[in-house]
Order: structure tokens, then sequence, then C-alpha cells
């Protein structure tokens, strides 16, 4: 399984071209040339002797795509991700909520949009994402509503998941 275009969750960091390794590229490029799965791996900072960064770094991306209000608890239960390391993961997410996160941002172009959730482009599966909008036009939240199947993507249940 591919996690990014050029990478796949076979490979070690280390086997990985000094450029593509996510600490580096950090240091080389900044944090706006990584992928979401790049910036986890770099949270989590090492597997263990069961699993690769990258394989435990992919679930996680996995639940937060799938699920908006991921708890501790929810990410402790990914196999590599004990609960220190997931209060960690927890702590930086609430962090960017808090600091970066960028609701009220108003949309009136398709351009605004894109800005919103070009993330998503590194995903290999298609991803049916919902906007939240106010009566003006504000941001209030962007979450993955189904990630597709191989030839469809399934919507359902979106009310329960927009929680406003």
């Amino acid at each position: 399984m591919r996690y990014e275009k050029n990478n796949t969750t076979g490979l070690s960091i280390m086997e990985l071209p000094p450029q593509d390794r996510p600490r580096e590229k950090l240091e080389n490029k900044g944090a706006l040339a990584l992928s979401d799965l790049e910036l986890l791996m770099i949270l989590l900072s090492s597997g263990n002797a069961k699993r690769r960064v990258n394989e435990i770094a992919l679930d996680l991306l996995t639940l937060l795509d799938t699920k908006v209000d991921a708890t501790t608890d929810d990410i402790a239960k990914i196999s590599g991700i004990g609960t220190a390391k997931a209060s960690v993961i927890s702590a930086a997410l609430e962090l960017g909520r808090r600091r970066f996160v960028k609701n009220g941002n108003t949309i009136s172009t398709p351009n605004d949009i894109f800005l919103e959730v070009k993330h998503f482009a590194t995903r290999e599966q298609e991803q049916f994402i919902v906007i939240v909008l106010n009566g003006a036009h504000e941001v209030i939240n962007i979450f993955t509503a189904t990630i597709g199947l191989v030839n469809r993507a399934l919507i359902h249940n979106i009310v329960k998941k927009t929680h406003l």
C-alpha cells in the first residue's frame, strides 16, 4: 500500500533517499512542503519493533480523516501508539486548531475552497470532503465524509458528522 506517490510503507525511513525523509525535507523545504502523512511521521518520531513509523502514521491519518473528533483513546488504539504518544498527538492537534485553523475564513471563490482543502491532494484514495459554512459563507468545519471505494464513494450519515 502506498502512502505517497514516490514512497511506500514497505520502506523504512533510512531506506529513503535523504531528500525524501520527513525531517530532512522539513529542514530543507519547510513544513508546507510536507504531506499530512509526513508531518504525522515527524510527530510520531519512530515506530517500534512490530511496525514502521510510516505504517503507524498511515493508520493515524486514516483515523483523523474519518473521525472528526478523534480522542486520545481513539488514537491510542492504533497499533504502535501508546497513551503517551497519543497524548502528544492530541495536544498537537488541539494546538493546531487553536492557533492555526482558520475557521471563519470566507468562501467567495473556488480558489478559497482550494486553499482550505489542498492538503488532501496527497491522499491516494478519493475523499468526499464537506465544508460547512454559515450564512455569511464563513467556514465552520471541514471534514472527510467518506473515503472512496474502488469505483464509487458512498455518502451517508453526513449530518451526524457535522458537529455544529
